[in-house]
């Protein structure tokens, strides 16, 4: 019999699987945000427009979110690391596959269809298997995962602007090829956590596999249509803040500069980030509300800037976008519990798809139809902002009327959302107690 622990460790071992999910978000979105530079040469080569272009990292995003799910189901099935090891592989062929392109075609089926499954296999699987080992420290251990984005834009942007210079796109591909072969590794690192809670035996069903029954759970209704909706914009800039700094006049390298500004920024706020919600001066659905309407108006500010002012608003957008992303995972444990973290997380990144899939297209046919990128940002911010206003159905986003009082100590498994016992308070006039009450 395996031994069980009282509760998640909250370190240990859980800062190794922090570095290989570091390594996995970096490999995945990171690679993914920096993607981007090559669709002006692949327009070019192609003769086709930018909206077609778009559909390349589009698919690729929608993909690796739309089957999430199915990565969550496979690790409560078979474990996180066997799973994480095969979307490595996926990954990695995914983009040798597309070196050898001869029409758009086949870069939607390599790096949309099967580097997209494959990423689909590594990034849920590692980051609730992450948040099994933290319960105190949960959203700064995601947010150092989370950073692996902003490191890698950081790093790979200029890397792959150099690749593309001498090698072109198709060396530049192949070459992507050996390095996201590195998601192999990281899940080996993903050690197996048993913990007081988790089912038996595994799921009976393919529905309860993929954990759709959260969907019956209120609040966590309301944050699947936020998040659904932030997901319209906020994966933009991943695919079109280079183009645009290009069309801005800023040239190759320029564009290089815009985009690794925005991954500074990204990364340094997801560690903050992370480190201020840990501190539970504020609730976390507030936080996500209130940096998720930052991210909507920074994308705004991107949309209208030209120049220096561009760098600036691609700084704010990253602080802002970066502020947010650890929040939409380290809100869940407290949404469905711990033991529904893993297959909660795989269908956050299903529910982020549907804008994945939206928003990209959208602004490349905007840009085709405008002759810029300014309605693009425009109309994606306008998405970000909706889902961020209804965050604010969540429990405690909206402040109460007077402060609610606190128990000592919460049960780290419980997170700080699941029903408590309300506190009696004693009323001046008299020893009969009275609850709390909040707007």
């Amino acid at each position: 019999m395996t031994h069980k622990p009282a509760g998640p460790p909250d370190g240990g071992w859980g800062w190794v699987v922090a570095a290989a999910a570091f390594a996995v978000n970096g490999l995945s979105y990171g690679l993914l945000r920096s993607l981007g530079l090559a669709l002006p040469d692949l327009a070019e080569h192609f003769d086709r427009s930018a909206q077609d272009t778009a559909w390349v990292s589009a698919l690729a995003l929608a993909v690796q979110q739309a089957a999430s799910p199915v990565g969550s189901a496979l690790s409560t099935r078979w474990g996180a690391r066997p799973v994480v090891m095969v979307g490595g592989v996926l990954t990695s062929l995914g983009f040798v596959f597309s070196a050898f392109a001869r029409s758009l075609l086949h870069l939607y089926l390599g790096l949309g269809v099967l580097a997209g499954s494959g990423w689909a296999l590594v990034f849920a699987p590692a980051l609730g298997t992450l948040s099994r080992y933290f319960s105190r420290r949960r959203v700064l251990a995601v947010g150092l995962a989370l950073t692996g984005n902003g490191a890698s834009s950081l790093l790979l942007a200029p890397a792959l602007q150099l690749l593309l210079d001498n090698f072109g796109w198709r060396g530049a591909l192949l070459l992507l090829g050996a390095i996201t072969l590195h998601l192999t590794p990281c899940g080996a690192l993903l050690r197996p956590l048993a913990l007081p809670g988790d089912p038996l035996g595994p799921p009976r069903s393919p529905l309860a596999a993929l954990g759709l029954g959260l969907f019956t759970r209120r609040a966590f209704l309301v944050f699947a249509l936020g998040t659904a909706l932030v997901g319209g914009g906020y994966f933009v800039p991943y695919v079109h803040l280079a183009p645009h700094a290009l069309d801005r006049g800023l040239g190759g390298y320029g564009a290089v500069l815009v985009v690794a500004v925005a991954a500074v920024g990204d990364a340094g706020a997801r560690l903050l980030c992370g480190w201020l919600a840990d501190q539970g001066w504020v609730p976390l659905p507030r936080l996500l509300a209130m940096f998720g309407a930052l991210t909507g108006l920074g994308l705004l500010a991107v949309g209208l800037s030209w120049g220096g002012p561009l760098l600036a608003a691609a700084g704010a957008y990253g602080l802002s976008a970066g502020s947010y992303a650890p929040l939409v995972f380290g809100v869940l444990p407290g949404l469905v519990g711990v033991g529904g973290v893993v297959q909660a997380t795989g269908l956050v990144m299903m529910l982020m798809s549907l804008g994945g899939l939206l928003g990209p297209p959208l602004s490349g046919f905007l840009r085709d139809e405008t002759g810029d990128f300014t309605a693009s940002f425009l109309v994606c911010s306008s998405f970000i902002l909706s889902g961020s206003f209804i965050y604010m159905g969540l429990p405690s986003a909206l402040p109460s009327c007077r402060p609610a009082s606190r128990p000592g100590t919460l049960p780290p498994e419980r997170g700080e959302l699941l029903p408590n016992p309300q506190v009696a308070l004693l009323p001046p006039g008299g020893p009969h107690s009275t609850l709390d009450s909040t707007c």
